[in-house]
């Protein structure tokens, strides 16, 4: 299918915290509000570049030959199991706008929902096939024939097959046998490949399953020559010790491409796409603010995060960070939910520094207590100072942006206003001002005889 020119990159700022105001070290903000005139008196003033940060930060030597984490590709499912979240109600166009969000991202495939569930999916499978888009369209169907049939007719680029496998499915879902299973699999892959289609076959429940029927399965497809075998943790069991262990085992026995599908039940659905991507998986899927069946699966943010540490150039060069945002807020508001507030890169706190000692050390050097740089997400640093923890390395910094001329001694003094009165309620950016231009004035007004 056509895909449309790659967009340029280009920074989006973020929107500022409603109780946030400048603060003097560049990109840093000094919470809690501002104005126009506070904004104008700090751009005025030359800026402090903070110090180059010097220190040694860990990153694990990946001696294994089998680590992909920074070569491992995106299959982004907002449009598949997001729409099985309990409050998703997609139109076609949500749908539509959600497609050229993720694309304008980067990711390198959008999976949507299978076009047998619905004549309205079949319709709007059609239509997302239809926009051009550089991601790959994927869609997820049952290992079974009818669905094939449907789905190869859409202009989709490949379908992404799955079976139950654990004793669980088998017996209370849809009562086959392996020997069933692999006859099965090998009728629909076949078919597939028929058609000049990427193929990925996957087993549900994966870490619930026999390892001794699922490595037999995988290399049956393997040989049959699909593109990617698929291990879902349907219920969010495993740890990642175990993603580790079965997707290194997994390695050793295909030669095609490993998928990973982590379900969130119990936490650990970002640090298992990271172990599989240690271990020698290839694709992760995710989805916006993890959006999912029950509690989600690996959110797209949070996958971000941890392989932008792991790799930044890597993260920052396949994807246009600063548009994670924007697809966030887009899906929160169709989905009629809110961006939580630790939410990964774009929490409304993701990148405010409130206690004295941190604040201090992020004004010299941010690097102190951020991993991430949040300028590289289009996001914004706070500082917060109207409270009791504040300190006056804070303050003497709002202070001067202000352009107040005040010694250390006299903003530890103010400062100690700031504390006394935060200690009845939290104060906004407007008040902590307000106190610092009338502490000002009083220290500056001449004595009259």
């Amino acid at each position: 299918m056509p895909k449309a020119e790659t967009q340029k990159r280009s920074k989006q700022s973020s929107a500022s915290n409603p109780n946030t105001a400048s603060a003097g070290s560049a990109g840093t903000h000094v919470a809690n509000g501002t104005s126009s005139a506070d904004t104008a008196a700090a751009a005025a003033r030359p800026q402090t570049q903070p110090q180059r940060d010097t220190g040694a930060i860990y990153k694990p030597k990946f001696s294994d030959s089998l680590s992909r984490v920074n070569n491992f590709s995106i299959i982004e499912s907002t449009l598949r199991e997001g729409e099985q979240f309990g409050n998703a109600f997609f139109t076609t166009q949500d749908k539509i706008r959600i497609a050229k969000a993720l694309d304008d991202f980067g990711v390198e495939y959008i999976e949507i929902t299978s076009p047998a569930a619905s004549e309205q999916s079949r319709q709007d499978c059609i239509t997302i096939c239809n926009l051009g888009l550089k991601a790959k369209i994927l869609t997820h169907v049952r290992c079974h024939m009818d669905d094939a049939r449907i789905a190869v007719e859409t202009g989709v680029d490949g379908l992404d097959v799955v079976i139950g496998t654990s004793s669980y499915l088998r017996e209370f879902s849809h009562g086959k046998d392996m020997d069933y299973i692999i006859k099965q699999a090998t009728e629909v892959i076949q078919f597939i490949k028929s058609k000049g289609l990427e193929v990925r076959f996957s087993s549900e429940d994966s870490f619930r399953s026999d390892l001794v029927d699922l490595l037999n399965l995988y290399k049956t497809v393997d040989r049959l020559g699909v593109d990617r075998v698929g291990i879902a943790d349907t219920v969010g069991c495993a740890n990642p010790r175990q993603v580790y262990e079965l997707v290194k085992t997994l390695r050793n026995v295909v030669s095609c491409d490993i998928e990973c599908h982590f379900h969130d039940d119990t936490g650990c659905a970002i640090a298992n796409a990271y172990a599989a991507l240690e271990a020698g998986a290839t694709h992760i899927d995710t989805s916006v603010l993890g959006i999912g069946e029950r509690n989600g699966i690996t959110p797209l943010g949070g996958l971000c995060a941890r392989m932008y540490v792991a790799d930044k150039e890597y993260v920052m060069e396949k994807y246009d960070l600063p548009k994670l945002r924007e697809v966030e807020n887009l899906v929160a508001e169709i989905v009629q939910i809110q961006v939580p507030f630790n939410n990964y890169i774009t929490g409304y706190c993701a990148f405010t520094h409130k206690a004295g000692i941190h604040a201090k050390a992020i004004l010299n050097n941010p690097s102190t207590y951020e991993i991430l740089r949040p300028d590289d997400f289009g996001m914004t640093r706070y500082v917060s100072i109207g409270h009791r923890l504040t300190g006056w390395n804070a303050v003497k910094n709002r202070v001067q942006q202000l352009d107040l001329r005040l010694s250390d001694d006299e903003v530890k003094e103010v400062t100690a206003q700031i504390k006394q009165l935060a200690d009845l309620k939290p104060l906004g950016i407007e008040e902590v001002d307000t106190l610092l231009r009338v502490f000002h004035a009083k220290i500056n007004t001449p004595l009259m005889d």
